[in-house]
């Protein structure tokens, strides 16, 4: 019990008084048709749970929904990768090993040469020892090259190790790199062998380049391979993918590869490693587009915007076709894929467009459509031609139903429709060179959409009029029907008001169509504007044939009661009858305020002026709020007027036309309306012409004119029969 009270006190109030607030209300409700809408459309955001890895064959055949043109990471890496290893090694000389080499060279026949001048110097022992040359030489050696080194002069010597060195840098100048130096070293020693010098110094410089340690100079140089390598990878543009639609893009049992992910990531078909980001834009791009609608009802249409019913029904719209184009993209009305995406040429726009017209305005109703054809385009994949053919579609159902004046128009819709559809579907095959089973199944698909879209609307316009109040012209349409309940009654109890009725809706359509006004709402609220008078038919004038007027025998004031309930009585009958609010304002709005001047100067003439109060001999009702509600006032009070009128000629009948509507202006009745002087003159001029077609003048026939007229009329029937 206490937290009952808690939750009542502290919980439930606030919330209730918070939703009392229009503009709670509207943020309330904006949220939520801005949440469904991007549920509805996130589901395209949401990729197939398909766990696809590397290496691993395909479990399922993945074909392009759409046409997508990307930059592969995957495929320019791999291209890059590829370029760079194409790259020869980059290898440069290394000078220090050849001045070695020399180095070498000179060393031991420098020492070679030294230890010769050291024995010759030494008188005890003047023969260098063959011992001694062989460790110079570092190799032994045989008596030839023994006495070719101990008995060659120091010129000779030095000849021989200058020609050694020319022919080392001969061959490794260029540079030699470690696996070649085997087959360089043979070709020094066979160019040593080939020296025009004897036969044991040949055999000495070629002992000594045997033993020569001899290395490669042609190092590779990893820094400048590794910059010509990057400078090969950058040289690789990226690498476009086209993708077109209908595509397949790896076949079931196919092994995967990174560029396969790729491109079904691309086209939304795995899970992409980030989603959010994608989801964070679907949220800012449809709260941009509600934020348009809004803006565009707080300035164009204020009466919606401040109305919730108005307001949340433009919403479940929105909705419901979104709702119902996801339901369409998801059926699958064969295997061969291009003719399965073509479904979406059948999601049904033009209903939700029709039914903003008819409920709503048409205005609004256009620019509704331009942004639930943005929406399908997303629903469709980003395909142009299916959200470019529900924006045709829905822009023509628009404009023919704009002056939707019988029931028959919107069959017609659905025939404009259909071409429309056929028209875009067609030239969009055109331009894609789209095959003939294409175009005609499109076509097919178009044609059904304008049925859809019209059955549609007619099933959903009675529920929507019926929950959310809204009277459409459908709805006056049925209502005008002669065969509805009341007006039967009208005819058959009082006939007199029932022709007055038609005459005054005949006026009131005529004048509201000159104005601009609603000229249907006009004509209907006219034929119901006095069905108060079925309670008691023989107390108004019309209505009484060759009878004793009833009010020669009552009282002035009891009179006025009488003729002022017929308001009270009409509204009560449109009640009981669940006549539209629209229809009921008229009715209660009629007469207004105005006098009943025939009882009030009839009062007057009984009884002293200054007991006569004329307040007490007017209407007690609001005075008309719309132009309609004006216009059926006046076309009433004048019809009744002119009815009365003695010889009514077209002059008479606007002079008094006039009268009429200038009383009515004088005497404050039509101060709550927004009818202008200019519409006011147009308003008589459109009465005064209705009235003068009906009192024209006849013309008198001689009595032997009509003698003869009578005589040839039965000379007729007697022939025909």
């Amino acid at each position: 019990m206490v937290r009952w009270k808690f939750w009542k006190r502290n919980i439930q109030f606030p919330i209730i008084r918070l939703y009392r607030h229009i503009t709670a209300r509207r943020i309330i409700w904006g949220t939520v048709f801005f949440i469904f809408t991007a549920l509805i459309l996130g589901i395209n955001f949401l990729p197939e749970k398909v766990s696809l890895e590397g290496g691993q064959p395909s479990p399922k055949d993945f074909i392009a929904s759409k046409s997508i043109v990307y930059e592969s990471r995957e495929l320019t890496e791999q291209a890059r990768r590829e370029a760079a290893e194409q790259v020869t090694r980059d290898y440069k000389i290394d000078k220090a090993v050849l001045e070695a080499i020399d180095q070498e060279i000179d060393g031991k026949f420098s020492s070679l040469i030294q230890e010769k001048e050291r024995v010759a110097a030494d008188e005890t022992n003047p023969v260098l020892s063959r011992d001694t040359v062989q460790e110079i030489l570092g190799y032994e050696i045989d008596d030839g090259t023994y006495q070719a080194a101990v008995n060659s002069t120091t010129d000779k010597l030095d000849e021989l190790a200058g020609k050694l060195k020319g022919i080392i840098s001969r061959y490794m100048v260029d540079g030699i790199q470690e696996q070649a130096i085997p087959a360089t070293k043979s070709k020094i020693i066979q160019a040593v062998q080939e020296l025009s010098t004897n036969n044991d110094m040949q055999k000495l410089a070629a002992g000594v380049i045997e033993h020569l340690n001899l290395r490669a100079n042609l190092k590779y140089d990893s820094q400048s391979t590794l910059e010509k390598k990057e400078e090969a990878r950058q040289s690789v543009d990226p690498v476009v993918v086209t993708i077109r639609k209908n595509q397949k893009i790896i076949g079931m049992g196919d092994i995967v590869t990174a560029a396969h992910i790729e491109a079904l990531q691309h086209l939304g078909l795995l899970r992409t490693e980030s989603p959010y980001v994608s989801i964070t834009g679907l949220l800012l791009f449809v709260l941009v587009f509600y934020g348009l609608v809004g803006v565009y009802l707080y300035i164009y249409r204020p009466d919606i915007y401040n109305r919730d019913r108005y307001y949340n029904l433009l919403g479940l719209l929105i909705i419901t076709v979104l709702i119902i184009a996801k339901a369409v993209t998801a059926i699958n009305i064969t295997q061969r894929t291009e003719i399965s995406v073509l479904v979406g040429y059948l999601i049904p726009m033009a209903a939700g467009s029709m039914l903003i017209s008819i409920l709503l305005d048409n205005k609004l109703a256009i620019f509704i459509t331009v942004i639930m054809s943005i929406f399908v385009g997303m629903i469709t994949g980003g395909e142009l031609q299916y959200a470019v053919v529900a924006m045709v579609g829905g822009i023509v159902s628009v404009l023919s139903v704009s002056k939707l004046s019988q029931r028959s128009d919107l069959a017609k819709a659905s025939i404009y429709i259909m071409i429309a559809n056929v028209l875009i579907i067609v030239s969009f095959g055109l331009i894609n060179k789209s095959s003939f089973s294409v175009l005609s199944i499109g076509s097919a698909l178009g044609v059904a959409n304008g049925i859809l879209s019209s059955v549609l609307t007619i099933g959903m316009l009675p529920f929507l009029e019926s929950a959310f109040g809204i009277t459409t012209s459908v709805k006056l349409l049925e209502l005008s029907n002669p065969n509805q309940p009341l007006l039967k009654r009208l005819l058959f109890e009082a006939p007199g008001t029932y022709h007055h009725a038609i005459m005054v809706g005949n006026m009131a359509e005529a004048a509201a169509d000159a104005v601009g006004a609603d000229s249907l709402l006009a004509r209907v609220g006219a034929y119901y504007h006095d069905i108060g008078k079925l309670k008691r038919p023989y107390f108004f004038i019309e209505n009484q044939f060759a009878q004793n007027n009833p009010h020669d025998k009552l009282a002035p004031t009891l009179s006025t009661l009488i003729i002022t309930s017929h308001i009270k009585d009409g509204v009560e009958l449109a009640q009981q009858h669940g006549l539209p609010d629209v229809i009921r304002d008229i009715i209660e709005q009629h007469h207004g305020t105005s006098l009943i001047s025939f009882f009030y100067h009839k009062a007057r003439d009984g009884e002293s002026e200054s007991t006569v109060k004329a307040d007490d001999f007017r209407y007690d009702n609001p005075k008309p709020k719309t132009k309609e509600a004006a216009i059926v006032m006046l076309a009433d009070s004048i019809e009744a007027g002119v009815r009365a009128m003695q010889k009514p000629n077209p002059g008479r009948i606007e002079g008094f036309v006039r009268k009429i509507i200038k009383d009515k202006l004088e005497d404050g009745q039509l101060e709550e309306c927004d009818l202008t002087f200019r519409e006011l003159d147009i308003i008589a001029q459109a009465c005064a012409k209705i009235l003068s077609g009906i009192f024209h003048t006849r013309v008198e026939y001689p009595d032997n004119v009509l003698q003869e007229l009578e005589r040839r009329s039965t000379k007729n029937a007697s022939q025909r029969s």
